[in-house]
């Protein structure tokens, strides 16, 4: 099959715009540096930043051949609505760029005269006549780079740059003086691709980055919506610049590979300055290395945004703004919890308040809070920042988590002398965060005397408002949820189709379903004579507790989630 290279070297002799035999060289030490074949995509860019073709005149004889006008992208100004009008997505996965919207009709620089299906494509997606304009490979990644923030795959970015490096360890130098591997000056296609991998990663919003050596392959995988999907990956021989890049921008040793270790870095994409948070782990193929994505954007969502429902948002309200006591969140690693409170926070955060966080680590900048870091290495535990934090006459109080009796006895008597706290426990349920204070050594009159109330919570995935649709569940599907008929007859059952919007998943964004435990009279006087969790949770119903399973059905016959969603995450919940 021709391909746009073989097009346009075929243009390129025969107007005799570049030698046989200098074709011939280049096409020789290209594909034994790219470990393809010479018509390789990528190519035709070697040529041109060797200046062995007049790129200027090849564009206009391809263009002449093919009945298209030329644009140069590099020197484009494109206007944010016409950014706005083609989805990202599309963009990245066809490789074009809109630049232009004149009369109705969008302008759009292709690199592959051959491919005019993908205005055709287009033309449909946005009911607009498109007209495609020939551009380079270089000016659509540049314009794609500052426009959109990303490229159509990490690696297809610098693939013909990196055709030309050394195989192992391409873009690195060792120094001899202190035995690590530092980068060398023609590194430049590494540091193009690493960022290009950190911000498709940030446009498809993931949460976390993975990259992962295996034994012939080096995975990279992003973890979207709380799922991780495989995403093209960069060749094997590039593991080791790729991961030294990374540990170089992170500041931690690039000499150590035997232990793991933590560090953090500073980017800047699509607009936006991020932090990550990176970890490494060697394994048996090389070292393991985990980014964890710090959105700042995300610490500004109100409780409606996070999930909660008129009747709840209310109720929780009401216990945020209590002058004391203490509320817990609780749930597995990854359940939202910390974005609850920052929630939380956000929405308490006022000049007539003193608010004093402490956090293992501080992930997040708070503006107007004061945040404590954990370092036991040097004794400032938990426990020994919360005793100095009371010294600072705050008003709320969030511990970031609690591990011990210590720390929960001072929490707890921070709690009963006039300062609300926030904590967090893992609890597979509410109630059971009674039990767990018990099981580390609280007295249970401290328990009932300060404890407001805790909340249990889950992450679903949120349906693709773009393409989501009715549809009606199966039978098995209704007898997971044990709806009755009143639910039926006012349910609204919906789910994604798959769209460019959500990568075809169905599902783009998540939100929260809860469980509230509300501690009354009842629940003090049961706390204070130990009675267990599922006791605790057979009297907080009879007082309308709704379990999590609950609340998800609301949000399932709301259209928010679907069925599927729910019962993965609230498998044996009560109903």
């Amino acid at each position: 099959m021709k391909t746009a290279d073989d097009y346009f070297i075929q243009i390129a002799l025969d107007r005799r715009l570049i030698h046989g035999d200098v074709l011939r060289e280049v096409q020789s030490s290209f594909a034994v540096s790219a470990g393809v074949d010479g018509n390789a995509a990528g190519l035709i860019d070697l040529l041109m930043r060797k200046r062995l073709i007049d790129e200027p005149a090849l564009m206009r004889a391809v263009a002449d051949e093919c009945g298209l006008q030329c644009v140069d992208l590099e020197k484009t100004t494109i206007a944010s609505g016409v950014v706005s009008a083609v989805p990202l997505s599309f963009v990245r996965e066809h490789g074009v760029v809109p630049f232009a919207l004149e009369k109705g009709t969008l302008h759009l620089g292709v690199s592959d005269p051959l491919a005019m299906e993908v205005a055709d494509s287009l033309a449909y997606l946005t009911g607009m006549p498109v007209t495609p304009f020939l551009a380079t490979s270089r000016g659509i990644r540049r314009a794609m780079e500052r426009y959109f923030g990303a490229t159509v795959a990490p690696f297809e970015i610098v693939k013909s740059d990196l055709a030309t490096e050394p195989p192992e360890d391409a873009g690195l130098i060792v120094s001899r003086s202190n035995e690590e591997t530092a980068p060398a000056e023609n590194d430049a296609p590494i540091n193009a691709l690493v960022h290009s991998i950190i911000s498709d990663a940030v446009q498809r919003r993931a949460s976390d980055i993975h990259l992962e050596p295996l034994e012939k392959t080096f995975r990279v995988r992003y973890r979207i919506d709380g799922v991780l999907q495989e995403m093209s990956s960069p060749p094997k021989r590039l593991q080791l610049a790729i991961i030294s890049r990374l540990k170089i921008m992170a500041n931690i040793s690039i000499a150590e590979k035997r232990l793991p270790q933590d560090g953090r870095l500073q980017i800047s994409t699509g607009g936006r300055s991020l932090d990550l948070r990176v970890s490494s782990l060697p394994t048996a193929h090389g070292e393991s290395i985990v980014m964890r994505v710090l959105d700042q954007e995300g610490l500004k969502l109100g409780l409606p945004e996070l999930g909660f429902l008129p009747d709840d948002q209310r109720q929780f309200e009401q216990l945020i703004t209590s002058p004391d006591g203490m509320v817990l969140v609780t749930g597995p690693t990854g359940s939202g919890k910390t974005t609850t409170l920052y929630a939380c926070l956000h929405q308490l955060n006022q000049s007539a308040r003193k608010i004093i966080t402490v956090e293992e680590p501080v992930e997040y900048q708070l503006s107007g809070i004061n945040q404590v870091p954990v370092n036991a290495s040097i004794g400032m535990t938990f426990a020994a920042a919360l005793r100095a934090m009371l010294r600072q006459a705050p008003n709320i109080v969030m511990v970031g988590e609690i591990r011990d009796r210590e720390t929960a006895e001072i929490a707890i008597n921070a709690s009963l002398t006039g300062h609300l706290v926030f904590s967090t426990l893992h609890t597979n349920d509410a109630p059971s965060a009674v039990t767990r204070l018990l099981d580390i050594g609280v007295k249970p009159f401290l328990v009932a005397a300060a404890l407001r109330a805790s909340m249990a919570q889950r992450l679903v995935r949120r349906n693709c408002p773009q393409c989501r649709r009715a549809y009606t569940p199966s039978a098995r599907e209704l007898h997971a949820l044990h709806l009755t008929p009143a639910q039926l007859e006012k349910a609204t059952f919906m789910q994604g189709a798959g769209c460019l919007s959500c990568h075809g998943t169905g599902y783009r964004g998540r939100i929260g379903i809860f469980e509230i435990f509300l501690v009354n009279d009842e629940i003090r006087a049961m706390v204070s004579g130990r009675a267990s969790a599922g006791r605790l949770r057979l009297e907080a119903r009879k007082h309308g507790l709704r379990t999590m399973r609950e609340d998800g059905v609301r949000k399932v016959l709301a259209g928010h989630t679907t069925i599927a969603e729910v019962t993965a995450v609230t498998i044996g919940d009560e109903l």
